[in-house]
């Protein structure tokens, strides 16, 4: 599966890269569109599907929801911004040392997408102060500090794809160029980039709050269609990284 899944992104991906390398001397479009071919890498593909169904269909049941993604593409900006600061401040050594957490990083993301599925369908409750989620009378919210946390995660999930990109390729440059500590940050966003475009077209559509404006039956049992297929890209994710 996980070579079906990198044709598939190595297709989808290479006009992308194509053009990244051709603009190598413009760090932070360069930095950008590495993010891009970032978002589409193998690790990354279950994760950036389930956040497009996650905040789309929060989007759709309320309207659009613009806190949640800024903190979701935070959360991603502080991740790849540490892993590049840890690497510009104590060198290549840590870097080594850390290609050995990624395999298992890499694993708990099909378990999470699972625990969140099963919450879209209502077959768990999380409660307490550092959940989350907080239900409500008229919808499920996810809090902004979920959303930090769901953007820090998927941003740790990393495949040779990703690792050649971020270290390999990008990180030369982030050690070579006199303003090289903010191209950790344009890489993020380019890795949230499909996410802010997909919502950006639902708000020019007009699209927040069309499945409220249906009625509150409609719009549960579309959470339910969205949680379920965050469970099987879930499972569908543990079997591929599992078996690795």
């Amino acid at each position: 599966m996980y070579n079906l899944m990198s044709q598939f992104s190595s297709f989808v991906s290479k006009p992308f890269f194509i053009i990244a390398n051709n603009l190598e001397s413009w760090p932070i479009i360069f930095a950008l569109l590495l993010g891009i071919v970032g978002a589409l890498a193998p690790c990354q593909l279950t994760g950036n599907i389930s956040a497009l169904t996650l905040y789309g269909n929060r989007s759709f049941q309320q309207k659009i929801v613009w806190k949640d993604v800024i903190f979701f593409t935070l959360g991603k900006i502080a991740a790849f911004s540490l892993l590049g600061g840890l690497v510009w401040i104590l060198g290549r050594e840590i870097q080594e040392n850390l290609i050995s957490y990624f395999p298992w990083i890499r694993k708990i993301m099909g378990p999470l997408l699972i625990i969140v599925g099963l919450y879209m369908v209502g077959l768990i409750k999380l409660r307490g102060t550092i959940n989350l989620f907080k239900g409500s009378k008229d919808y499920k919210q996810e809090t902004p500090f979920g959303s930090f946390m769901l953007g820090f995660s998927f941003s740790l999930a990393f495949c040779p794809t990703m690792f050649i990109l971020f270290f390999v390729t990008l990180m030369p440059i982030v050690l070579s160029s006199s303003y090289g500590f903010i191209l950790p940050s344009i890489f993020a966003i380019g890795t949230a980039l499909p996410l802010i475009l997909f919502i950006l077209i639902i708000w020019y559509l007009g699209g927040g709050g069309l499945l409220m404006k249906k009625g509150r039956k409609i719009g549960a049992s579309i959470q339910r269609v969205s949680g379920v297929l965050i469970i099987l890209l879930g499972i569908f994710d543990s079997l591929t990284y599992w078996s690795l």
